[in-house]
């Protein structure tokens, strides 16, 4: 409780529980402190606040804690995560990806089969997490049904960013969120964006042609972090109104045979889509592409690969890499930001290892949406730990979870009567730990 309540105070995420939702700002944060120091099941939580100081006076019981997670509104959860925003953006990248939380119940709306990131048998909801790359800090998250598809999700995003007057962001997407209807609603929106498109679409593979006997001259010669990429930038106006975009090539020889191998991976996923009988809508090119079906009335359907159309792609793009942005001129301050983004699945490792949302237990939406805010809160207290973590190189020896398990054994001790309370006594790696993070001592009368 040391760290987290100073860490809760700095990031005023106390004060703004206690502005939006104050009947409940303490429980949630007890809530999330026990997920941040222990995890697994809330039902466990009452044992735990029994032998730990925490923000709740008294001990959360299961079913306190189920008429909480029910109760608490939308409205209420929006008012905090606008105010949240509003705290922590400025001129930040926004990574955006989203993940699977499978459940053991499939009574609700949003409890759907769909296509299951962890390949579990189970259905699921999906969950959109924003995450600020300069801040280090989860920004916003919402729930989406488990058959929606992620190209689909950036409407409602967008349209969630209007709702709340957020204005200028700039989100860095990955492949899976390309379509040129996003583009052109992005632009529309007039928020920036740093995107990855797959090498599958025209007009990424025209503009490789345009430069693919040139691409591995000298001057295309750049290294980033040691890895070599010959690189071709140009401004790219996008649509009728010709929006200023720019389009960024780039071409790693030493990953050629990774992304031919990556390739005919994704080629035997889509050939098993078809057989099955369950094809995907957003794979509907790549069917066309690279496979030939045939119908007989004897033998039914024949799904066959198209080896000339997969020889020419394989020959001409293998090894290249398209994003599309519209900022960022430099090629490789492209690049780094894309690659930046992957931090979000180490929240998203967070969220289903550390703070146990790998399963979800509960029937109703009411339920599961309390849940769902209490592990954001605690995502955002673990998120950060790991940034202080950084800054003071504590990272470099202990995990998260292992710098909470050492502090864990400091106690306080409460006396009867005038004695008062005193703390048991600190021992060396405490006290470094907390000297690192800039945390004073509490001393006691």
């Amino acid at each position: 409780s040391l760290i987290l309540d100073e860490l809760s105070k700095r990031i005023g995420i106390a004060k703004l529980l206690k502005a939006t939702i104050p009947e409940y700002a303490t429980q949630i944060l007890t809530m999330a402190y026990y997920l941040a120091c222990q995890g697994g099941p809330l039902s466990q939580c009452e044992a735990w606040t029994k032998t730990h100081e925490s923000p709740s006076i008294k001990p959360l019981t299961s079913q306190r804690i189920s008429e909480i997670l029910g109760s608490i509104s939308t409205g209420a959860k929006q008012a905090f995560l606008a105010s949240w925003m509003d705290k922590v953006l400025e001129d930040d990248y926004l990574c955006y990806d989203i993940t699977s939380i499978s459940s053991y119940s499939a009574f609700n709306e949003y409890i759907r089969y769909g296509h299951n990131r962890d390949n579990e048998t189970l259905p699921q909801l999906n969950l959109a997490l924003l995450f600020g790359q300069k801040s280090k800090l989860p920004v916003y998250y919402h729930r989406i049904p488990g058959t929606i598809t992620d190209v689909q999700t950036v409407h409602n995003l967008l349209a969630t960013s209007k709702k709340l007057d957020i204005k200028n962001l700039h989100y860095v997407l990955d492949k899976g969120f390309y379509s040129k209807k996003n583009v052109d609603e992005l632009l529309e929106r007039k928020d920036h964006f740093t995107l990855s498109v797959p090498l599958h679409n025209l007009w990424i593979q025209h503009a490789i042609d345009e430069i693919y006997d040139t691409i591995q001259r000298p001057e295309h010669y750049r290294m980033i972090d040691d890895e070599v990429l010959y690189v071709h930038s140009q401004l790219y106006p996008w649509g009728e109104e010709h929006r200023r975009c720019y389009l960024h090539l780039y071409y790693n020889a030493e990953m050629r045979a990774h992304a031919i191998d990556r390739f005919n991976r994704e080629l035997i996923a889509y050939k098993e889509e078809l057989e099955s009988g369950k094809p995907k809508a957003e794979h509907k090119q790549q069917y066309e592409t690279f496979f030939i079906i045939t119908t007989t009335p004897v033998r039914g359907m024949k799904v066959s690969y198209n080896n000339e159309a997969v020889d020419q792609y394989i020959k001409r793009y293998a090894g290249f890499q398209a994003i599309f942005t519209t900022k960022l001129k430099d090629p490789l301050e492209a690049l780094q930001v894309y690659r930046d983004k992957d931090i979000i699945e180490k929240c998203f490792d967070d969220l289903k290892n550390n703070l146990d949302m790998k399963r979800l237990r509960m029937h109703t939406i009411e339920t599961v949406d309390g849940r769902l805010f209490v592990q954001f809160i605690s995502l955002i207290l673990t998120s950060t730990l790991r940034r202080e973590m950084r800054k003071s190189k504590l990272i470099e020896k202990y995990t998260v979870r292992e710098l909470l398990l050492e502090m864990d054994p400091l106690t306080k001790i409460r006396y009867a009567g005038k004695y008062g309370q005193i703390l048991t006594e600190i021992t060396k790696p405490q006290r470094k730990i907390l000297e690192l993070l800039n945390i004073e001592i509490p001393v006691f009368a």
